[in-house]
């Protein structure tokens, strides 16, 4: 099938990694071509993914596949932040209120006394809510925007650039993302740092518009944005390039000799590790959050006056690297494991090698 150059529309080799069957996707079902034929002359290598033909299948970069990975990110993070909401109760009491939370064995203590075992839980109705919106915006746009950035960049300048790619991505998707999470975050922050404020979103939404007016509900996105985009994109972009190293200098088997188990460990592993440098990037922008969304009529310049610079880096910032390393980890197993039953490949790993375009 002869390819001309002005009609690529290659999939840049490092995204996907998966097994190469009999079947695969030429490059004609990309660009909608079907009679065209590839010379032994071409000068380039192209580059072919899978593609499952059978019924029930899902085909990589379709409508099918975005729907697929927004289903799973929102499997991955509203599960997992709803789990968590302990863990993030005493974090933003912490952070609002340090006197009286000084640590986090003395923080569960409090709540404890305080607000019985009921307490720990407070707020997880936004919060499942919440993360659930922002997971399916977060992967399923980031696997979109990484697919049209690699596009944009072209085979060559796709795989040099693929941090960039990554970032790029990643950043998009989150920009996204916090638009739909921000009403659930104020509400959350609130229920969960003001006693008797309400006893969860159905009573708290209204009571908190009452207040502070609809676009009080986004008073908070901008230092959302601030906390989330550059937590999002180290997320990606370094799980991404650990999962790459990890099978390339850790794991001696290909990634796709290796069992669906193991894939899916080397998922959490490297998601864990992506996690712990996320919170340390994004909590400064994290303590504002908190303080602008508990208290009313407060700005940034109120937060760093009230909690100081150093505050804003360390304050809270322990229990955060256990609750976001473990939470990132979960979400990327959870992801992976979602795609793995449907059909798909897990994400990142080794580059598929080159394959020769077959010549009739």
């Amino acid at each position: 099938m002869a390819l001309s150059s002005d009609r690529q529309s290659l999939i840049p080799s490092f995204l996907y990694s998966t097994s190469f069957t009999s079947k695969t996707l030429a490059l004609d079902k990309m660009t909608g071509n079907s009679d065209i034929n590839v010379t032994p002359s071409a000068s380039r290598k192209s580059f072919v993914i899978p593609a499952p033909s059978e019924p029930g299948k899902i085909e990589m970069f379709s409508p099918q596949y975005y729907a697929a990975c927004s289903v799973g990110g929102i499997l991955s993070c509203g599960l997992t932040h709803m789990t968590v909401t302990p863990l993030d109760l005493v974090k933003c009491n912490m952070q609002i209120d340090p006197a009286k939370y000084k640590s986090i064995s003395s923080g569960f203590g409090v709540l404890l006394k305080e607000q019985g075992v009921k307490g720990f839980f407070r707020g997880w109705v936004p919060t499942l809510l919440g993360y659930s919106a922002q997971g399916a915006c977060k992967f399923g746009f980031y696997e979109f925007f990484k697919k049209y950035y690699s596009d944009l960049a072209g085979p060559e300048n796709a795989s040099k650039y693929k941090t960039v790619i990554y970032l790029a991505g990643s950043a998009s998707a989150e920009v996204i993302a916090d638009i739909a999470l921000c009403p659930f975050e104020a509400v959350k922050v609130r229920v969960q740092t003001q006693p008797g404020f309400a006893r969860g979103l159905s009573d708290g939404l209204p009571k908190f518009v009452r207040s502070e007016g609809a676009l009080g509900l986004y008073k908070g996105l901008v230092p959302l944005w601030g906390r989330q985009i550059p937590y999002t994109m180290m997320k990606f972009a370094s799980f991404e390039t650990i999962v790459e190293l990890i099978y390339k200098h850790a794991i001696p088997t290909p990634k796709n000799d290796c069992s669906k188990p193991l894939q899916l460990g080397v998922s959490f592993a490297g998601g864990y590790i992506a996690g712990v440098l996320c919170a340390i990037v994004s909590h400064p922008a994290d303590n504002l959050v908190s303080f602008l969304n508990n208290a009313k009529g407060a700005t940034v310049g109120d937060a760093v006056k009230k909690i100081g610079l150093l505050g804003l880096f360390t304050r809270g910032l322990p229990l955060r690297i256990v609750m976001i390393g473990t939470l990132t980890g979960a979400q990327w197993g959870l992801y992976d494991a979602f795609k793995v039953s449907i059909g798909l490949p897990t994400t990142g790993g080794v580059a598929p090698v080159a394959i020769e375009p077959a010549k009739e």
